[in-house]
Formats: C-alpha cells, structure tokens, sequence
C-alpha cells in the first residue's frame, strides 16, 4: 500500500438530505476515486442532494443499512479495477469526513488490514452518543475482546479495510449487525486490526437507530445475536 492506492468511499444513507451534501463536500479533495452513496429508499431530496454534490448514487431499495454497504459493495466488484481500500462513513454528519486520511494512515504505513474509528478514544461531543449507544459498545466490544481475543473500543461507523480483505470476511448481514460482523469476522481470521480515535458530534436530523426505543432494542439484540452466532 502507498499514497497512490486506490480508495473508493461507500455511505449508506437513509433520509439525509441535509447531511449527506456536507459529508461529500468534506472528503479530502483528490483523496478518493470514487464516492458512492447508497440511497435506502429514501422519501425526502437525498438523490438529488447527493448527486449535485458528486456522488455515484445507487437506489437500494430494501431497508437495511447493511443491505445499503452491501449495493455499494456490489457495485465496486463490477468495476475493471478495483480498490485497494474501501472505506465506510454514514451520511448523517457525525463523523468529521476531513478525517479519512487519519483512518487509512495505519493500512498506507502499518499494513494493517482494517482500521475503526473509535469515537471513544476520540472526542465526543455531548449528545452525540446516548447512554445506551455507550453502554452497548462497551458490552459488545467487552464481548468480543472475550469471545476471539483482539480489543475494539468501538462499533463506529467511519472505518477502512483492504478491498481484499473486505471480500475474505464475506460480508453478510443487511441490517444492524454489519458494522459487528465485520469485526468479529476479521477478527476470527485473525487480520490486522487496528482503532484510531475519531471525533463524534451530534448527527443532523434524527437517528433511525438510536432515535427510538424499538429501534435500539432492534440494533441491542442483533448485535449480540451476531457475536454470538459467529462463534
């Protein structure tokens, strides 16, 4: 890996109109080939926003954010070159895309094979995370680190993996469980993981996970159900 590899960005996005223009626009100039939203059926202006903002947009029309990585997966492997990194990133203005080069560095100068942005290690802006968010990646990663002994801090979002290596965890599920499949897999196959502290501020608009009560309940039990299924 060097400065010249080639990264292609995937940001699923639900209903963020007025987020999603912000992320783009803030990705380093010339870092990446190619940003690809992935619209899940969204009912408000996010297409169009996205688009004028330079994105690819791909409709994916089953709800699911993992359903969402995995039409931006599907349209990477169709392409004559692919990447050497993929990166993840939601399209709601949490994370700070101006720190993409930070999350790629340990793959580009360590090898690693892939890379979380820990918002716990980083800067979290209060609010940003409610008390269950924090709670649950406390517990799940708790888990994790017991069940297949490598240490995460964190199930963020923003994150970077080689494109080979996302194609050896074999990413399967659709909804609530990716972001923890994809660590638990890679840790099992024993790949270079690494966290780098990221900063976290409060999303624009309302989350469609933690914003309510049914929706954190949904997101809890998946992911332990995935931790444990994998074993």
């Amino acid at each position: 890996m060097n400065s010249n590899s080639i990264i292609d960005v995937i940001i699923p996005a639900f209903n963020e109109e007025q987020s999603v223009g912000k992320v783009i626009a803030e990705i380093p100039a010339g870092l990446v080939r190619e940003i690809i939203v992935c619209n899940n059926n969204s009912t408000d202006n996010t297409e169009q926003v996205a688009r004028d903002a330079g994105a690819t947009v791909l409709l994916a029309e089953k709800k699911g954010y993992g359903y969402a990585c995995l039409i931006g997966m599907k349209h990477i492997a169709a392409k004559e070159i692919k990447p050497d990194i993929v990166v993840f990133i939601d399209g709601d203005y949490s994370d700070y895309p101006s720190e993409m080069p930070h999350v790629i560095s340990p793959i580009l100068e360590r090898n690693a094979d892939l890379v979380i942005g820990s918002r716990a290690l980083g800067d979290l802006q209060p609010g940003s995370m409610t008390p269950q968010q924090i709670f649950g990646n406390w517990l799940a990663t708790n888990l994790i680190k017991l069940f297949y002994k490598v240490t995460f801090t964190d199930l963020g979002p923003f994150r970077a993996v080689k494109y080979d290596k996302l194609l050896e965890i074999d990413m399967k599920d659709e909804d609530f469980g990716w972001t923890v499949e994809m660590q638990v897999k890679a840790a099992k196959l024993k790949m270079r993981c690494e966290e780098v502290a990221v900063n976290y501020r409060k999303r624009i608009g309302k989350s469609k996970v933690s914003g309510t009560v049914k929706g954190t309940i949904l997101a809890g039990h998946k992911i332990l159900w995935t931790i444990f299924k994998l074993l």
